[in-house]
């Protein structure tokens, strides 16, 4: 009947807003560091069974398939694509980026513990390592004010370059978080992801160690966002939409013939 075509049309058009508000968002922070790709995925609802399949037939034979009408789609997730992203060499001596599966930690101001892929740090009127919105890389670590310059090697030890000195004095380490399931992570904004219990407990470790990734310092990780594959989803997805919205058309104008027809 035309009335569930109406319903299931309907589905259709709120899934496919949906996805493009998706892919409107992946495209708009495709120039922002650190940034992991959205997806959506969708799942059909429930079938009303007409016939079972393998159900006796009145005449004894058996039916070899069955007759189910489904009722449309629905969101059935929106998950990251922890893909790496390519690396930009910036140059700028505070900048890192992670090649492989690992987080730098970050201590947020009510005490919690966020973790980030974005490496674009600063050191702060006290010296420690910190992001742009001023939260303190962990475990801490304190660039002297005296200090030139800082090396950071593949495994994550910061020296530091003083003045009249030959070789740079190592200051720190940095250790790097990784999880079980980094897609059950939850993103809170600001390049930055809270545990859950479906991300599992974070498991800390020095980079080059135990598949942590490794740390490339003065580069930085782009969006792993791809432009191009974006827009033919956009394209794909405004055509679906109008798609659905011609089937609400025409199940109205058939629902339209059926109420005008005379006995």
């Amino acid at each position: 009947m035309a009335i569930r075509a109406l319903h299931t049309a309907s589905s259709g058009m709120s899934a496919l807003q949906t996805q493009v508000d998706v892919i409107a968002n992946n495209l708009a922070n495709v120039n922002t560091v650190g940034f992991k790709q959205d997806r959506a995925n969708f799942a059909d609802l429930l079938y009303q069974e007409v016939r079972r399949a393998g159900l006796r037939q009145p005449e004894g034979n058996t039916a070899p398939v069955g007759l189910s009408i489904g009722s449309g789609v629905k969101l059935d997730s929106i998950d990251k694509e922890f893909r790496q992203g390519g690396m930009r060499v910036t140059g700028n001596n505070f900048d890192m980026a992670i090649e492989g599966d690992g987080f730098f930690q970050l201590l947020m101001f009510n005490g919690q513990t966020a973790y980030t892929r974005s490496g674009n740090l600063f050191r702060d009127k006290d010296g420690n390592l910190v992001t742009a919105g001023g939260l303190k890389l962990q475990p801490g670590i304190t660039i002297p004010a005296e200090a030139t310059g800082i090396t950071v090697s593949e495994d994550g030890r910061i020296s530091a370059i003083m003045p009249g000195q030959s070789n740079a004095d190592e200051i720190g380490q940095i250790e790097l978080a990784r999880f079980v399931n980094p897609k059950g992570l939850q993103a809170i904004g600001d390049n930055l992801f809270l545990e859950t219990d479906a991300s599992g407990r974070a498991e800390t470790g020095s980079p080059t160690t135990s598949s942590f990734g490794r740390i490339r310092h003065q580069a930085l990780e782009e969006s792993n966002v791809e432009v191009v594959k974006e827009m033919v989803d956009l394209i794909s997805a405004q055509r679906a939409y109008e798609i659905n919205a011609n089937a609400i058309k025409s199940a109205d104008e058939m629902m339209r013939v059926a109420n005008n027809l005379r006995a």
